[in-house]
């Protein structure tokens, strides 16, 4: 006899979000799924870094001073750390709407706007929200019907919107936003101070072992000599890593400083012709640099460890005990009776028969009659 079981079955809700990220350890770690220029990074900084500490460091701590190669680990633990953070963090998405609150908005939507004759272009869909006495659009997503908030933009590559979107970045592997766009400064800054610190040292080791390769001979001088190839292949990648990196430090800070993002700047939101002023803006220096860097951290508003419960209905095959006495239910069933397997905990309690002699006289019929009721004391009388 087959009993079915039903069964919960756990999944979490960053199994059924939108969108085109990559989810890794049960929704903790989120990421773009373009990952390939983020592999790259990692093997350009793990594979100088690698070099600097096996030949470099070991030579300048005997030559100069041991902080050297401390200073060196320092920066480079700072750096893999804020990259780490930068890449696998939610970057502040927004959650798309759910399909009664989409339904809601569309409706409010052609309430707003009326019917809009055939052939003609429906007008833009947008809302005014005043922010410090300046009115800023809000503007509507078909993807994730929702007007977005303030500042926000919809990412093309992830299909996702995220609040105060600054702007995908490849080498991260993932989008910048309002909740990692500290990490993402700090990681750029400490990556160019360490980019600076290898270039600085590699040259010093270069000018060093020139001077050391007249005192040595033979083999000595062949170990230097492959010695001074990798460190110039290492000045080299510094040397254009620099261009690139300090160069969007340096354009950061500035957007820091302004309290701008790097889509607001690309736009010309408030540097058009309209010259409006931005209203995120301080107008101190220091109190925007407080706010983007040290300001509070906003919680992730979508819950990607969330549970969703589904159940799961499995037959199983087995027994069940029946008390003594006791039949089987029958294969078939009459029409319109439902056929249900059960379990009988009790002794059945024995049905009389319809020819039962015990039963009175007048209650004994055939099977098929139908029951003819008692006469009357009066009428038989009569």
């Amino acid at each position: 006899m087959s009993v079915m079981v039903a069964r919960k079955k756990v999944v979490r809700k960053w199994e059924k979000l939108p969108g085109r990220n990559t989810f890794c350890c049960d929704g903790r770690i989120m990421m773009a799924r373009q990952k390939g220029i983020f592999y790259l990074t990692l093997f350009l900084i793990l594979g100088t870094c690698a070099l600097f500490f096996a030949f470099e460091c070991r030579y300048l701590a005997v030559q100069l001073s041991p902080a050297i190669p401390v200073f060196a680990a320092v920066l480079f633990l700072f750096a893999m750390a804020t990259l780490l953070r930068t890449s696998f963090s939610d970057p502040g998405v927004i959650p798309r709407a759910l399909p009664d609150e989409a339904a809601f908005i569309e409706m409010e939507i052609e309430a707003t706007n009326g019917t809009v004759p055939q052939g003609q272009r429906p007008p833009p869909r947008i809302k005014n929200f005043q922010i410090n006495n300046q009115i800023v659009k809000l503007k509507y997503c078909y993807t994730c019907k929702i007007f977005r908030p303030p500042r926000a933009s919809h990412c093309s590559i992830c299909d996702n919107c995220v609040e105060r979107f600054d702007h995908h970045c490849p080498w991260v592997g993932n989008c910048v936003g309002k909740r990692n766009y500290r990490y993402f400064y700090l990681f750029i800054l400490s990556l160019s101070l360490l980019t600076i610190y290898i270039f600085t040292f590699n040259i010093v080791y270069v000018a060093l072992s020139e001077g050391r390769e007249v005192v040595d001979s033979g083999p000595a001088l062949g170990c230097s000599l492959s010695l001074t190839v990798l460190t110039v292949l290492e000045v080299l990648i510094c040397f254009f890593t620099l261009w690139s990196v300090v160069g969007l430090t340096g354009f950061h800070t500035f957007l820091v400083a302004l309290n701008q993002t790097t889509n607001e700047d690309i736009k010309g939101s408030w540097t058009g012709k309209n010259r409006v002023q931005n209203p995120y803006s301080h107008g101190n220096i220091v109190k925007n640099c407080c706010e983007v860097l040290c300001g509070p951290l906003p919680p992730s508003v979508l819950d990607r460890r969330g549970i969703l419960q589904q159940e799961e209905s499995t037959a199983q095959e087995g027994s069940c005990p029946r008390a003594p006495g006791t039949q089987e239910p029958p294969a078939t069933q009459g029409p319109g009776q439902a056929q249900e397997d059960h379990c009988v905990l009790s002794p059945q309690v024995p049905v009389p028969s319809v020819s039962d002699p015990e039963l009175p006289e007048e209650k004994q019929r055939t099977p098929g009659e139908l029951p003819v009721p008692p006469l009357d004391a009066g009428r038989a009388e009569h």
